[in-house]
């Protein structure tokens, strides 16, 4: 289970959507090169974007043996006469984001077909790394018909996950690709992260105070969240940690979504779904003790820092704003061109 720090050359699907704009910025800062296939551009200047159908086979395995910039038609010749370097990592991130995108049925189609494609050409070509997205939706709640109970707490990755809808069951069947291959190429790893609701920097301001005032509302995610950049942050984590086969991580941030404590907050909102063992004062339900622990994550986007440091911003503002004030008043005064009536006298 070895740890490699050095840059990767990474074919990264997907990365012009919500989480991956956030992802592959922070993969270049740790000095990996990039290449984005997506139907639609990603707005970065160092990283081109290969327009590719996913659910086309033929098009993933060239997608994946693809050069990842025009300036690499001046590398000379490989032995096999061309100088086309092999990825090091794939990660694959496109798919229909939910349900009601598209019909049920292409959702399904769409999303295990192009899954099954990209890791099946990464086998093939002998990528050694593949990182799959699945969802917090497949532990069953999120897109459930009506109010809908977890079978237990917290929500681990040994969970029986038993989803109704099709989406969540896309992702299952990604996962379950994943372990097949992982099976057939020894010495492949393949990890499924079971991704938390996607937050981006601008989010907190304007969505985090409904979730403190409603938290009843985000059952449906476990009171649980993944900061888009700490998503990054796992990305590389899963790159660099080599020889642990198929496995699935549940990627969230370490805390829960409430100003109450985890145990009071499932308490009162989750009365019927037991708890299996002790928890941290404000654990989140959706726990990311595994990827913690394996992989050694760190949270460094928790929301209430987030919502800290907004709240100093702001109070700085204000502070500054009252500073210019005063100063605008004393220097009036001093020339006499405050209207007396409406200041009292010293």
């Amino acid at each position: 289970m070895a740890s490699s720090s050095a840059a990767k050359r990474i074919v990264f699907t997907g990365g012009s959507g919500k989480a991956g704009r956030h992802c592959i910025p922070y993969l270049l800062s740790k000095g990996h090169s990039v290449l984005n296939v997506d139907l639609a551009p990603l707005p970065h200047p160092t990283v081109h974007t290969l327009k590719a159908d996913l659910t086309d086979s033929g098009q993933v395995f060239n997608a994946l043996s693809s050069h990842f910039h025009l300036t690499h038609y001046e590398n000379p010749r490989g032995p096999g006469g061309v100088g086309v370097e092999k990825p090091d990592a794939v990660i694959h991130f496109a798919a229909y984001a939910r349900n009601l995108l598209v019909p049920d049925s292409e959702c399904f189609r769409g999303n295990v077909l192009s899954t099954y494609n990209v890791i099946e050409a990464a086998c093939k070509l002998g990528i050694k790394k593949v990182v799959i997205a699945s969802s917090e939706t497949t532990y069953g709640v999120c897109f459930a018909q009506g109010d809908a109970d977890y079978h237990a707490f917290p929500l681990e990755e040994d969970y029986d996950n038993d989803p109704e809808d099709t989406y969540a069951t896309s992702k299952l069947c990604g996962e379950r690709c994943a372990r097949s291959f992982a099976r057939r190429f020894p010495g492949t790893d393949i990890y499924a992260l079971r991704i938390g609701n996607v937050i981006e920097p601008h989010e907190y301001e304007p969505d985090f105070p409904a979730y403190m005032t409603k938290p009843e509302t985000r059952k449906r995610n476990a009171w649980s969240y993944i900061d888009a950049r700490d998503l990054g942050q796992i990305c590389d984590l899963c790159v660099q940690k080599d020889g642990l086969g198929f496995q699935v991580f549940n990627a969230t941030n370490d805390t829960i979504t409430t100003k109450e404590p985890t145990a009071e907050t499932l308490k009162k909102y989750a009365p019927n779904t037991p708890i299996t063992r002790k928890m941290g004062e404000y654990e989140a339900p959706l726990s990311n003790r595994k990827i913690r622990e394996m992989l050694g994550f760190k949270d460094v986007h928790d929301w209430r820092r987030q919502n800290n440091s907004r709240l100093d911003e702001l109070s700085s503002k204000i502070s500054t704003l009252r500073g210019v004030t005063v100063d605008i008043y004393d220097n009036a005064r001093n020339q006499d061109v405050l209207d007396s009536s409406a200041v009292p006298a010293d």
